[in-house]
């Protein structure tokens, strides 16, 4: 599994990285925790990666694998694997113990607050996501995510305004 095996691989998980890093930021909260869920994202998406069809768009299958990973990383015991794809990802991502701006970290812990699911919905909506995209991500109908979306929105505006 050496580095010819998944050439473009490298090259769109830098591309997306933001993706992880929102991902780890709302659902984990300790340090440690987020450099081991990170890893376990990178292994996901690297092991999942040859079966990536291009169906949708390459973000949209990563934000999957990610949520996937994410929900059910504490159920799960990490395992790391150690290959040189894995190793070179590890060195284009950012630290993710980097402090957020003030109103980004206000926004972060409104987003935390909520239930797994609607900060997958959210999540995806704030990157830009429509709702058929983000219904295909999360396994629901396009209006269920827009009747979630109205009422996620208004639960953050009244955090938020506290």
């Amino acid at each position: 599994m050496g580095e010819a095996k998944h050439p473009d691989f490298i090259q769109l998980l830098h591309k997306h990285t933001g993706i992880l890093h929102k991902i780890i930021r709302l659902y984990v909260d300790d340090p440690e925790d987020r450099r081991d869920l990170h890893q376990e994202m990178l292994y996901e998406a690297w092991r999942a990666y040859p079966s990536f069809r291009g169906a949708s768009a390459f973000s949209t299958w990563l934000y999957r694998v990610a949520l996937n990973t994410a929900l059910t990383f504490r159920r799960k015991s990490l395992r790391r694997v150690p290959t040189s794809e894995l190793e070179l990802a590890q060195q284009h991502t950012a630290d993710l113990t980097e402090p957020l701006s003030p109103q980004a970290e206000l926004l972060y812990q409104a987003i935390r607050q909520l239930p797994e699911a609607d900060r997958a919905i959210i999540t995806l909506h704030l990157d830009g996501y429509d709702n058929d995209a983000v219904a295909d991500i999360v396994g629901l109908t396009k209006n269920h995510v827009a009747v979630k979306l109205h009422r996620i929105k208004t639960v953050l505006e009244n955090r938020l305004k506290r």
